[in-house]
């Protein structure tokens, strides 16, 4: 039986992580944006960001930005269902630095003029499919038991680290993105834990 949960939970992951990790292409897309430019630095001259050197953004980056926004949502919402499901103190802490994760990717879209994609803050309210999906299958597995909601949260902490990963290596190339998404996926690291 616990091998039957270890195959279901690396069938999973399997799939989440074909689904959304290794498209080449960004699942997601602002199509009225096709570059983006901000100013690094404090406030001043050169843009919505401040003044300093000018960066410009791929689609691609733009795309994930957008992506990663709706992705941090999904966990934190997964884990304040959870916690309100099971008094347990681990999806309450989660939940806050998903809250903290959520902020950062936040920040970019604002220093680059991207809309926010996350239209409503509403919990377990998404206005992409893929992602109220995603929402919806973690919290059908984690209403089963208090064993089958941790295996939810494992599982929500390996996509991230994935998506992470895998923008890290084949798209980031602004500092500013690679830095927040390193960030991010440090602390998915310590979430796994």
């Amino acid at each position: 039986m616990k091998s039957n949960r270890i195959l279901t939970l690396f069938s999973l992951v399997l799939f989440l992580f074909l689904v959304t990790g290794c498209s080449s292409e960004a699942p997601t897309s602002v199509s009225d944006v096709s570059l983006a430019k901000y100013g690094s630095g404090g406030p001043g001259n050169g843009g919505p960001g401040g003044g300093g050197t000018l960066y410009e953004l791929s689609q691609a980056e733009i795309d994930g930005l957008i992506h990663m926004r709706l992705e941090e949502k999904v966990a934190r919402d997964v884990y304040t269902t959870l916690g309100d499901l099971y008094d347990v103190n681990v999806f309450q802490r989660i939940k806050e630095s998903e809250q903290r994760h959520m902020d950062a990717v936040n920040r970019l879209l604002l220093k680059y003029s991207i809309p926010d994609p996350v239209t409503s803050n509403e919990v377990g309210v998404f206005p992409e499919g893929q992602f109220q999906t995603l929402y919806n299958n973690f919290i059908a597995q984690g209403s089963v038991s208090l064993t089958e909601a941790l295996n939810a949260g494992v599982a929500i902490e390996q996509l991230d680290i994935a998506d992470l990963e895998y923008h890290l290596a084949n798209i980031v190339e602004n500092p500013d993105i690679f830095q927040v998404y390193t960030n991010l996926k440090e602390g998915s690291i310590k979430h796994l834990a």
